[in-house]
Order: C-alpha cells, then structure tokens, then sequence
C-alpha cells in the first residue's frame, strides 16, 4: 500500500484548490494511503474531509512535526507548495518527491514587465501534474469543501428578511488592494436590492459595519460571527456569489455556485481564478483590463503604490449590479 503525503502550508483557497489532488488520487489509486500536511491555522479546512486517512499540522518551523514525519515511512511525497519549507522537509524524509511548477519567472515577467508568458492552464491542472506518474487524471469534478458537522445550523440564525433567498457578498481579502473600498459594496448593495449576506472574518467586520449602514435592512453583517463551515454553508444556500480573489471564492466554486468576482490588483491570469470545469456560464469576471499598471503584485498591498486605487474604482458599480441580477 503506497503512502502519501500531500504538503500545502497556505492558505485557505490554495488548500481548497488542492482538494481534486486528494480526490483523484484516492479514488484513482484506491490503495493509497493520503496524508496531508499543512500549518495548524489552516486546520478547519481539512479536518474534516472523508478522503484523508490523516492531516498533520505544523507551527511553520517543522520542528514541532519532524519525528511524526519520518516515523509515518512515507513512500511519495507531492509537494503543492514548492517553497523553501517544503524543499527542508522533503530533504528531511528523502523519499521520491513530485513538486507542482510555482511558474515564479512567469509571474515576475506580468507583474514588472506585464509581459504574459502564463499558460492557458489553471493552477489545478497545475497542481494535478504532480499526480502524472501514477496515472492519476482530472477527473473534471471540481472542488471539494467539508464543513464541520452541525455547520448547518447557522441558517436558523438567518433575519426573516432574508430566508426567502439572499446573495452572499464575501468582502474581505488577504491584501487591501484585493478589495473593493466599503462605499463601493455598500452602493452595490443598493443597486441590487436584494437581501445581502456579508462574509469575512473579524478584520471585516467594521467594513461590514459600513456596508450595513449605508444599505440597511438589506445586509446582514455576518462577518467574525460564523466559522469558516458556517460561512461555507451560506454560501452554498445562497443564490449567488459577489466576491474579491479570496478563499471564500473558491470554496463558492466548489459548491457550484453563480460567482461574480471582482479583480483589483491580481488578475486571472495568475491561473487562480473559479474553478468551474462544465460550468464556466456560472463565473462572471469583473476587471479593468487596460490599465498600465495593472498586475502591480501577484499577491497585494495595504494600498495601492500608485495612490489612485483605478484598478477597483475603475470597475463601474452598475455593471457588478448587472452581472449579479443575471444570475437571479
């Protein structure tokens, strides 16, 4: 029986973007034993999948999880984070490895030169290339996401006003520069005129504040109140999706859901956009796609380097209104 550990410290939506490599290769190699590790912030997101025999969590250093490592006698290691960490742990247990390409040249070459040599390839195929060996394929399934029982519960808490149906708006992100600015969602909110569900985490909840005051009884500002399941499962029930290039998006994705994305200072080119395999009319991308500076990061900023922030402002309010009211 093959053991494998899978490895991917970071973060919530990469992890989730992992999760067909841990679907095609159990049900592909129905032998394997699959492990994965990651770092112990990003334990609810894999704690509890069916398809892991194990998940490992470490503080970061390894240290904390060497001896568990190497006493599990691992046969292969698929490395889908490829980063100096992984490069210290696959030293570390020296067993045959197969790393995804980090594609790092390619990305420097859009941001500073905005000179596009990505591949048409999104980074799950990417990711799945590391499976090649064994004969493992894209199943063409889509994402996995596995909230923790009792998640449900959290449509009980849902206002009157909302349980005939709501759009799920997640409006947080890891970078500022990810984000549309609290005064553009809130006339967004207005615009549409539905019943609004907002998303994130505490950091969010003041924005989310806002938003709730400029649009009122239509928001319910759920931001810092749910956990991550609770979260998933509002967005499962919702009837669409608005949101920043974050990991709520893509465990949306995985529940097939209507995204309409918003892109400000990343692009889809990176290859990190929905994964909607057989259902690319459920993903509307909104962008500004002729501005100079734009990729300014392949990650994001606190603000905008260039003080103007057009790569959000840019991006008209109607035309987000629209493409939401497309999908109701």
């Amino acid at each position: 029986m093959p053991k494998f550990l899978l490895v991917r410290f970071s973060s919530i939506g990469d992890i989730v973007l992992c999760s067909p490599v841990i679907r095609c290769l159990s049900e592909q190699v129905p032998e394997a034993e699959v492990h994965f590790l990651t770092r112990s912030p990003y334990k609810m997101v894999l704690e509890h999948h069916p398809l892991l025999n194990k998940v490992l969590y470490t503080d970061g250093s390894l240290d904390d999880v060497a001896e568990a490592l190497k006493a599990e006698q691992y046969d292969y290691i698929i490395d889908l984070h490829h980063n100096l960490r992984s490069l210290k742990l696959k030293r570390m247990l020296k067993v045959p490895s197969f790393s995804f390409r980090k594609l790092n040249i390619e990305k420097w070459l859009l941001v500073n030169l905005h000179i596009n040599r990505m591949p048409s390839l999104h980074i799950v195929d990417r990711y799945l290339e590391t499976l090649r060996s064994f004969g493992v394929q894209n199943d063409h399934r889509g994402l996995d996401f596995y909230p923790e029982p009792g998640a449900e519960k959290v449509m009980a808490r849902l206002p009157e006003s909302h349980q005939q149906g709501f759009v799920a708006i997640a409006i947080g992100a890891q970078h500022s520069t990810k984000m549309m600015p609290s005064e553009k969602i809130g006339r967004i909110v207005k615009g549409l005129g539905r019943p609004v569900v907002l998303l994130g985490g505490k950091e969010d909840r003041t924005r989310g504040m806002q938003v709730e005051m400029a649009a009122g009884e239509l928001v319910w500002n759920a931001c810092g109140h749910t956990t991550l399941g609770e979260s998933a499962i509002l967005l499962r029930e919702s009837l669409a999706v608005l949101t920043h290039d974050t990991g709520l998006m893509h465990i949306a994705a995985a529940y097939k859901k209507p995204i309409v994305s918003v892109w400000g200072n990343t692009v889809p080119a990176f290859g990190m956009y929905p994964y909607l395999p057989g259902h690319a009319e459920l993903s509307g991308i909104m962008e500004v796609n002729d501005l100079s500076c734009r990729p300014c990061s392949k990650i994001g900023y606190d603000k905008c380097p260039k003080g103007h922030f057009q790569c959000m402002r840019g991006i008209d309010d109607e035309r987000i209104v629209s493409a939401l009211k497309r999908f109701l």
